[in-house]
């Protein structure tokens, strides 16, 4: 929309956009996640568990393949994560439409390894699951964030997740904990990197110039109001129906387990996959492994569910697939997969 003479700009003081922003973060955060998992990190000493398994329960299978089986984990799953997904909406939203148009683009904008940093160092507080964090990196991409800090920020909120880490230490062990975190870093650093490379280099001062026009042309308010509408419409209904695919196919993806599923390759690889693809609330891995190690399946099937169930999943890259190059998804589908595996061996190799 071209601005006339006597139509001035919508602008907003500098400050108050980034203020809204800040304060929906740490108040949503603080309700949703930091004071939750202040409080469940107790439990997790004191009982070393956190809960029951959502994959299955206290049974040694999931549910065959049925519409209840897909209505029940996707209500069970709903539950857990709903908080965090409209977070999620409103603070992608948000940043598109309140923060400083170059705000994103100078603290996230470079391709260098600096700015893949920047996006994991950003992600620590977040703690969201894959799919709540997606909208938040739909919101970082359209700001200019660079492809590598945007990926580093949406691995990093479940891999590096400092309660997850605690969790896993109080419920499988400490080196549990030193397993993930060590490839977790790997993952979010390395993928992030791997991500710049398979990224075109933007024009982002034509891009950011777009983007302060389009934004000088629309209350911000209303603007954040469009954004927020827009991303609901465009992203719950396409992932409730692959939630509820899920729900229905999660026996296919993880049979019945016991001391046969045992720590050969073809288990190793054939978890890693199921991991990768399949949706969990944050945190939801510690009691899956729990309650499959206790059922007598080896530590190698285990270590590759603890570096795939996390960091992305289906629905999740379905959310993001205009957000990246199809190329650098794919690489980053395979590279999570190829860390799952590695996680596998070494957990043979070092437990």
């Amino acid at each position: 929309m071209d601005l006339t003479s006597t139509q001035k700009p919508h602008k907003l003081n500098p400050w108050i956009g980034p203020a809204i922003v800040a304060l929906i973060a740490v108040a949503g955060l603080f309700y949703v996640k930091w004071s939750p998992y202040y409080a469940r990190a107790f439990v997790a000493a004191a009982n070393h568990a956190i809960g029951k398994s959502i994959l299955m329960g206290t049974d040694a299978a999931a549910p065959a393949p049925s519409w209840e089986a897909a209505v029940g984990y996707a209500l069970a799953y709903g539950k857990a994560i709903w908080q965090a997904m409209v977070l999620g909406l409103l603070l992608g939203s948000a940043i598109q439409a309140l923060l400083p148009v170059n705000w994103v683009a100078r603290a996230l904008g470079r391709t260098g390894f600096g700015s893949v940093l920047a996006g994991g160092l950003l992600s620590l507080p977040g703690m969201m699951c894959t799919c709540c964090a997606a909208p938040v990196v739909m919101g970082l991409r359209r700001q200019q964030a660079s492809p590598g800090a945007a990926m580093a920020f949406w691995l990093g909120n479940t891999i590096l997740n400092p309660a997850a880490l605690v969790f896993i230490g109080f419920v499988l062990g400490w080196q549990w904990t030193g397993l993930r975190l060590a490839l977790g870093l790997v993952m979010v650093l390395g993928l992030g990197v791997l991500v710049n490379r398979f990224s075109p280099i933007p024009n982002s001062e034509a891009a950011l110039h777009a983007l302060q026009v389009e934004a000088e042309a629309e209350n911000p308010f209303a603007r954040w109001l469009r954004i927020l509408g827009r991303m609901a419409l465009r992203l719950i209904p396409e992932y409730v129906v692959i939630v509820l695919l899920l729900g229905a196919a999660r026996a296919w993806l993880f049979p019945a387990i016991g001391p046969e599923i045992g720590n050969s390759f073809i288990w190793i690889a054939a978890f890693a996959i199921a991991g990768t693809l399949f949706v969990i609330p944050t945190a939801g891995e510690v009691p899956i492994i729990q309650a499959m190690l206790s059922l007598g399946m080896g530590v190698g099937p285990a270590g590759a569910l603890l570096m795939t169930l996390p960091p992305i999943s289906l629905p999740s890259v379905a959310m993001l697939a205009r957000s990246f190059e199809p190329k650098a998804l794919a690489a980053v589908i395979a590279g999570v997969v190829v860390l799952g595996i590695v996680s596998g061996y070494l957990a043979v190799a070092l437990f």
